[in-house]
């Protein structure tokens, strides 16, 4: 059985390019434009194998999604990776207290992205 990503991100076009890469590699996909969307549907019921986040996002940014989706017992462990501009180490520390499992700057190669994917899977 694939296993699932969800992605979220507030650029259409990254969604829309990083879900194609996946989709290829054999990976389903689940996606929200937003932190707010992205927790109504894990409330929901969706379910999901790992989730990818940008870290910069108007309303809720990635961080603070994170913080949540770890109060949530079904996510509580489930690894989180960031996709980003940003690669400032006090950045990574910050969103690794918050329970990030790696990190990916933007813009990412497919090969970049994939073997990230699949080191955290494993």
């Amino acid at each position: 059985m694939a296993k699932t990503i969800f992605l979220v991100d507030d650029s259409a076009t990254i969604l829309l390019s990083i879900s194609s890469i996946l989709q290829k590699a054999g990976f389903e996909t689940e996606k929200a434009s937003n932190a707010e969307e992205a927790l109504k549907k894990f409330n929901g019921g969706v379910k999901a194998d790992l989730l990818i986040t940008d870290l910069n996002m108007p309303g809720m940014n990635g961080i603070e999604l994170i913080k949540e989706m770890r109060k949530l017992s079904a996510y509580k462990f489930m690894p989180i990776l960031f996709l980003t501009t940003e690669s400032q180490q006090s950045r990574k520390a910050e969103a690794k207290a918050a329970g990030a499992s790696g990190w990916i700057v933007k813009p990412a190669t497919a090969e970049v992205l994939l073997n990230t994917v699949r080191l955290v899977l494993h």
